[in-house]
């Protein structure tokens, strides 16, 4: 923990919301300053792009990023064979090997363009699917053109924007005390953003975070889809009056149709998917007809059999995606380990991007804690933890949870304490927490690995 993590742990609750706003206000300069005006005009300049524009768009963008990738990135520079950097100069993806995350992970800065990258560069850490963070490092530029594409081709599809009122679930510990039921949410007055717990949900606290969303006006919601749902779930049950809303843009996880009626009757508006990655790797959104559409100027989209071959409209494969504007750390024809299928129906809006009809593998288990709090996607207990190869977190029972971790050399019991210290963080103190080194953690029969499994008989 580092000693701004401590300094916040300690610090009242008015200087916490002081601390984040302060925050907020750096991170929105980062984010929406600079060039971000321009980028969100040239995405909405490319919205109605007929399907030869984009095919000669992405073919341009492709030459000239492989050309870097075969002269300046050290990993393809070192392991892409003679034949495989020719096919890379023409911009023919086929003939080029798949990137398995295995590759990347630990040896990240071996994917970085030879050259600084300019200042300000932001790392992030990605668990979701893997159990196990990987580092992907962007640009100022990188970092604002893709929220830039998630304003237009998202907010502003849902009919919203980031310059609104908004709340958010997402996996950052807003609240230190895992015992809080009623201050479980931090707002950031940079951004008139309420940030939510999603490690304090349970019907004891639902009412609080309805609260929030009276008290600071907020117009939308963003963030883990299962959190929404089961708040949606909570205010049904309880009866709770919700303020009026404009859209719930769900991300992270998959959003099924049950979710999806679940959310609209409780928060009475629309609800959205979008589906990315923290590499931003791919970016899709869905339209105002509900169609999840690919933007092909985030990145090249493959859904391919298991013999590499392209699957047919409707034909369930594996997610590989080679994406086209991030340039300093590149990831060509990355698997991210989803499964999707295309959809062989045109999109009423007219729009000529790729429509994906469904989207597999992206439910993680909800994890049910003693107090009755429901939660999901549990990134931040692996993450700087050096000496933890791969992990994964099984509930046997309420109270009793196991960590399986493969670990390196030299993990110690100071490794175990971190996880457990963690864990209750997000559960509460009353759990038993029981950390188990092994050699390998069993993947599902479709060859999925699980990050969360729940062994109780939950909805």
């Amino acid at each position: 923990m580092g000693k701004t993590d401590r300094l916040y742990q300690l610090s009242p609750l008015w200087l916490q919301n002081g601390m984040v706003s302060l925050y907020g206000a750096w991170w929105h300069w980062l984010r929406f300053g600079g060039d971000y005006s321009r980028y969100t005009k040239e995405i909405r300049q490319r919205e109605f792009f007929t399907g030869s524009q984009w095919q000669e768009f992405q073919q341009a963008k492709l030459i000239d990023l492989l050309r870097l990738c075969v002269d300046d990135v050290p990993y393809y520079k070192n392991n892409w064979s003679q034949l495989q950097k020719e096919s890379a100069l023409i911009g023919d993806l086929t003939k080029l090997p798949l990137l398995e995350k295995k590759a990347l992970r630990g040896f990240e800065p071996s994917f970085l363009r030879r050259g600084s990258g300019g200042l300000f560069k932001q790392t992030f850490y990605t668990s979701g699917t893997t159990g196990t963070p990987i580092s992907t490092t962007f640009t100022l530029s990188e970092l604002r053109e893709s929220l830039a594409v998630r304003e237009v081709r998202s907010a502003n599809w849902a009919e919203v924007s980031f310059t609104q009122p908004r709340a958010t679930f997402s996996g950052r510990m807003v609240e230190p005390d895992s015992e809080e039921k009623q201050h479980v949410y931090r707002y950031n007055a940079a951004e008139k953003q309420v940030y939510f717990s999603a490690f304090h949900l349970s019907p004891n606290t639902a009412h609080s975070y309805v609260e929030a969303l009276k008290k600071y006006k907020v117009v939308w919601l963003t963030g883990y889809a299962v959190s929404y749902y089961l708040l949606a779930r909570y205010i049904l049950e309880q009866q709770i009056e919700v303020p009026p809303l404009k859209a719930i843009i769900t991300t992270s996880e998959k959003l099924t149709e049950q979710m999806r009626s679940i959310m609209e009757k409780a928060y009475r508006c629309k609800v959205y998917e979008e589906y990315s990655t923290v590499e931003s790797a791919l970016f899709a959104s869905e339209c105002e007809h509900g169609r999840l559409h690919v933007s092909p100027d985030i990145g090249i989209v493959e859904i391919l059999r298991p013999d590499g071959t392209p699957c047919a409209p409707g034909e369930v494969g594996e997610v590989v995606t080679t994406c086209l504007f991030r340039s300093y750390q590149p990831l060509i024809r990355f698997r991210l380990g989803d499964l999707a299928a295309w959809d062989p129906e045109p999109c009423p809006c007219g729009r000529q991007m790729p429509v994906i009809k469904e989207v597999v593998g992206r439910i993680e288990d909800v994890v049910t804690g003693p107090d009755g709090r429901q939660l999901v996607r549990f990134h931040g207990i692996f993450v700087d933890q050096p000496n933890i190869i791969e992990g994964q977190i099984i509930q046997e029972s309420l109270r009793n949870f196991r960590v399986k971790v493969i670990c390196t050399k030299n993990f110690s019991e100071s490794d175990v304490v971190e996880i457990k210290k963690r864990m209750t963080q997000r559960l509460g103190s009353d759990v038993d927490i029981n950390v188990e080194q092994v050699e390998i953690i069993p993947r599902t029969a479709a060859g999925k690995f699980k990050a969360v499994i729940s062994n109780l008989k939950n909805d």
